[in-house]
């Protein structure tokens, strides 16, 4: 995803999941074609090191969840503070928690 209009209709409009370290805004039936993903990471983060770092693996993350999702789909992932520490493992849970936490209030694929 690389709009501004498309992140922010993701955001304004989509089921949200949170947990620790992220927040999953998850929108349905928007577009067609293959799910949209777009990652926000801002300097609250870490340093400009750290949030390529978090947003990497992130993106490596999302690689085994985007085929849950129908066409349409958009979903955006916040990474908060908490992310730059997290373990790989943690990020990992805290993603499939807030996923599922985001279709159980509306945004299911």
């Amino acid at each position: 995803m690389r709009r501004a209009e498309d992140f922010s209709e993701t955001l304004r409009r989509g089921a949200r999941g949170g947990s620790r370290t992220m927040t999953v805004h998850l929108n349905r039936d928007l577009t067609e074609g293959p799910p949209l993903v777009g990652f926000a990471v801002s300097r609250a983060v870490g340093s400009s090191v750290v949030r390529h770092r978090v947003q990497r693996r992130l993106r490596h993350l999302m690689r085994d969840v985007v085929p849950q999702f129908d066409a349409g789909t958009r979903v955006v992932v916040r990474a908060l503070p908490a992310a730059a520490s997290a373990s790989s493992a943690e990020l990992a849970s805290d993603l499939a928690r807030a996923v599922d936490q985001a279709r159980r209030r509306g945004g299911r694929p």
